[in-house]
């Protein structure tokens, strides 16, 4: 698990609940009989997913950019319900702990609250447009040709 500290305290709360989830999957995957394959890959992917909630908080925080914080969110998110819904996993190949996934949900519910407090923290102002359209700012369109001066902090982006 990573140790890491950031001067924005909800990023470090948001890290911290992650290293928490992170570490009750593995208390729950553990008990995975070592003979089921098929348990044991969908044990792969829940590590996988806890992973991304604490190290994609390390790359939106690296940086400043509205864009690729926005990125890191939605990764974020994507693994966030792909471990809550593994439940339905693990019920399907009779893993006969699947109870301990409602500790889990209420954590990643827990981190979904704090995830929402963090993701209002992104500045908007400090982005550069994304030509793919997906993470820019409110009011900036695939089709302008320029950022406004006011929209990029030079300053921001070292």
């Amino acid at each position: 698990m990573l140790d890491r500290s950031f001067k924005n305290s909800v990023a470090q709360a948001l890290f911290d609940k992650a290293g928490e989830i992170i570490e009750l999957v593995h208390e729950i995957t553990d008990l995975i009989p070592e003979d089921d394959e098929m348990l044991k890959q969908v044990a792969a992917f829940m590590k996988e997913d806890s992973y991304l909630l604490q190290v994609k908080v390390v790359g939106a925080e690296s940086g400043k950019l509205y864009d690729i914080k926005m990125e890191c969110a939605a990764i974020i998110r994507k693994a966030g319900r792909d471990l809550y819904v593994q439940k339905h996993n693990l019920d399907m190949f009779d893993f006969e702990y699947v109870s301990y996934m409602d500790l889990l949900r209420d954590k990643l519910d827990e981190y979904k609250s704090i995830f929402i407090q963090w993701v209002a923290t992104f500045d908007p102002k400090v982005a550069m447009k994304d030509d793919w359209g997906l993470f820019n700012p409110p009011g900036i369109d695939l089709d302008d040709d320029y950022i406004p001066d006011d929209l990029i902090d030079d300053d921001d982006l070292e």
